[in-house]
């Protein structure tokens, strides 16, 4: 009777452990055909990645996979930027029932995202953005419960999002540059800690939203209204209850048609108020512009016979010889304006400077643009035009270029384009205020302004042209939210600018002037605190906090709550510290300093993809 027992039992662990064997054998043919189905390859594996079923998926080193740290269970998939380009089957991939993580980020999957992907639902990050998906985001979504972080921008996802909200877990979605349509829905913005579905078709009223996230987070939906979008949401007319009386149903349309009549008397007499108030908001900008270019280059008032030519002309120096005409660069942006256009048009200030004003000017093509008016500037006219002409072939996509410029003996105007996304000083600071701005994104802001520095600082060291007043407002962010260095080259430090916080009795260095205002955006990146004095008073804190060896105080403590890594937070102050050593000489050059940066970079997102640790 025992040995029949000890046979059974014998039995049995056989049977348990080839059913084991099997489910992990299915895994590995199920995964084996997901990465089949997505790569380019006609359904074939590159043998290089290690995907086979004579290897295991945690002791084989499958490219892109990491396990738990007993190596019994598949934990994320990472396959980002490796020319992937099938399609995505969620029925294979959800076989994986352990699976967290889920990156594809940078490839060219093309088609649509299946129902079954409601099926992985362990899944709390899912990146997807930089491919070539299309067709509506699966209902199923809503159902993956652990979600924490959604991002699928730069695809081509269309029709109205699913239920996302009932997803209490999450944090992160980022949905810009798609075609979603329909209502935004209405997320519980003060969980969310990054949100964006910028550029897109979405319509009707913007979600509650304030507080958390500015209009940057929404632009480029034309359908949208409300808060803080400029435009207000028409008023919409109440639903009449049926009515057993056909009669009694006219008479209440004709009250609401009536109180329509009203209230478009109403709107009209708002809008005509509005747009006579800011028409002649906009005439005396422009009026301040036109008179302070013809006021401080010597002209003289027209005559009441002039011409409207002798106008808008263009205004002579003080020695009687006409000014420098508008000059246009190689942008197609201006392609043909000349300067009494420039004059004609409508133009807003946007603020004053110690050295010049800056005005938003929209031409009758609806074109807008940024003017930097300077004053005051040493430099003959010969000498800036051939400054900016040199510029002009210096490009770089993180610096933005001027467009035209204009010289007199008494000022110089720069022409731009305009930049609707605001500068880095406010989001960190001033009326963008409240978006989340994570670690990561401050440390690619970071990087990219390095780079781009590192890159101007090179091509024009011979020339001798630095930015010479390098700061958060001066980084400004394209459409795509992207970081730009504005206004480079538009100063010359001498040695009596007081401004720049250098040691007395030594000569300035513009260039080393620009490692010291870059090291003084890494502190306020890092510590989220406004910069006064051109930094001086926030590099004098953090060296007495860094003195106390209380480096971790330092930090804002928006990214210490996030779980931001401390480790790689130390390293970028560091070169902070480097960058604003008061000695000019012992600080690192901008190639040297982009260098550090994007190691840290690198380091970060190493990290990120072998433990999927994302913030």
């Amino acid at each position: 009777m025992g040995r029949i027992a000890i046979w059974v039992l014998f039995v049995s662990i056989f049977l348990l452990l080839h059913t084991a064997i099997s489910i992990e054998e299915e895994v590995k043919q199920s995964l084996i055909y997901f990465l089949g189905q997505i790569s380019s390859n006609n359904g074939e594996v590159d043998p290089s990645w290690g995907w086979n079923m004579t290897s295991d998926p945690c002791k084989g080193q499958w490219k892109g996979v990491t396990c738990n740290a007993q190596l019994t269970s598949i934990k994320r998939i990472v396959l980002d930027g490796i020319n992937l380009g099938g399609k995505f089957d969620a029925k294979s991939l959800c076989t994986v029932e352990t699976l967290t993580v889920l990156s594809l980020n940078n490839n060219s999957i093309v088609g649509e995202i299946p129902e079954e992907i409601g099926n992985c639902n362990q899944l709390t990050h899912v990146y997807l953005s930089g491919n070539k998906f299309a067709g509506n985001l699966p209902n199923s979504f809503s159902n993956l419960n652990n979600l924490k972080r959604l991002h699928i921008f730069d695809n081509s996802f269309s029709g109205q999002l699913p239920d996302l909200p009932q997803i209490s877990g999450l944090i992160s979605f980022l949905a810009q540059n798609n075609q979603f349509s329909g209502e935004i829905p209405k997320f519980d913005f003060s969980n969310l800690q990054m949100f964006n579905v910028s550029f897109n078709n979405f319509s009707g009223p913007v979600p509650d939203i304030k507080d958390h996230f500015t209009s940057s987070s929404i632009l480029g939906n034309p359908g949208l209204c409300g808060e803080p979008l400029s435009n207000s949401c028409p008023a919409s007319l109440p639903l009449s209850p049926e009515k057993k009386s056909k009669g009694f149903l006219l008479k209440k349309c004709l009250i609401y048609l009536g109180y329509v009549v009203l209230g478009l008397v109403f709107i009209a007499f708002v809008i005509y108020k509005v747009v006579t108030r800011k028409m002649a908001k906009k005439e005396k900008s422009h009026e301040v512009l036109k008179k302070e270019v013809g006021a401080e280059d010597g002209s003289k008032k027209p005559s009441k016979s002039s011409t409207s030519k002798s106008e808008y002309s263009i205004p002579s120096t003080e020695s009687g010889i006409m000014a420098t005409p508008l000059v246009l660069l190689t942008s197609p942006m201006v392609k043909g304006l000349r300067f009494e256009e420039l004059l004609k048009a409508p133009a807003e200030l946007l603020g004053r400077g110690r050295h010049g004003s800056l005005y938003k000017v929209v031409l009758n093509d609806g074109t807008t643009l940024a003017v930097k008016r300077i004053k005051d500037w040493p430099i003959s006219g010969e000498n800036f035009q051939s400054r900016m002409e040199r510029l002009d072939q210096v490009k770089h996509y993180n610096v933005l270029p001027a467009a035209a410029f204009y010289s007199s003996k008494e000022e110089k105007l720069l022409v731009y384009g305009y930049q609707q996304n605001g500068s880095l000083f406010k989001l960190l600071h001033g009326t963008q205020n409240g978006t989340k701005v994570d670690w990561d994104i401050r440390l690619n802001i970071a990087a990219s302004i390095a780079e781009a520095l590192a890159f101007m600082h090179g091509k024009l060291c011979e020339d001798g042209i630095a930015h010479g007043n390098i700061k958060s407002p001066n980084i400004i962010f394209n459409k795509n939210m992207d970081p730009c260095i504005s206004e480079y080259g538009l100063m010359v430090v001498d040695n009596q600018d007081k401004t720049m916080a250098q040691p007395k009795g030594r000569t300035y260095n513009t260039f080393s002037v620009d490692i010291y205002g870059f090291g003084v955006i890494l502190l306020e990146l890092l510590t989220g605190k406004l910069v006064q004095h051109n930094g001086s008073e926030l590099a004098r804190w953090v060296h007495s906090v860094v003195r106390e060896e209380w480096t971790a105080e330092v930090f804002d403590k928006t990214l210490i709550k996030e779980g931001a890594n401390v480790e790689r937070m130390v390293s970028l102050l560091q070169v902070a510290l480097k960058c604003i050593n008061p000695s000019q000489e012992a600080r690192p050059n901008m190639n040297q300093v982009a260098t550090m940066i994007n190691t840290i970079k690198d380091e970060e997102e190493s990290f990120i993809k072998s433990t999927g640790s994302i913030v």
